[in-house]
């Protein structure tokens, strides 16, 4: 039997427990398989351990919206605008502004 790419990931994340892309890429991947819980453990554990790591921001902001958890959104993306501004990562920081914006406005 072929292993998952959720086995695999894990397999691969043994090697290098601390391997951002690898973290970024199981809690994608549980996000995917529907399992919210482990997203999160994962999403969280990048933003604690590789807060220069942008791409997190924005996905974890998304996943606490989905869970009505807005104040940690708004957190999140504001935490995510300062690190993309810092790396002049401006893609990033159009896509954390515009969803931020979209949140806030919610409240007009």
């Amino acid at each position: 039997m072929p292993e998952s790419r959720l086995e695999k990931l894990l397999d691969f994340l043994k090697n290098e427990p601390n391997d951002e892309f690898l973290l970024y890429a199981l809690a994608t991947e549980y996000l995917r398989l529907n399992e919210t819980a482990k997203a999160l453990e994962y999403y969280e554990k990048l933003i604690n351990e590789h807060a220069g790591y942008v791409g997190t921001y924005y996905h974890l902001g998304k996943l606490y919206e989905a869970l009505q958890r807005k104040d940690d959104a708004i957190k999140t993306y504001e935490q995510g605008m300062k690190i993309a501004q810092s790396k002049h990562d401006n893609h990033a920081l159009a896509e954390l502004r515009a969803v931020y914006q979209e949140l806030m406005g919610e409240d007009e």
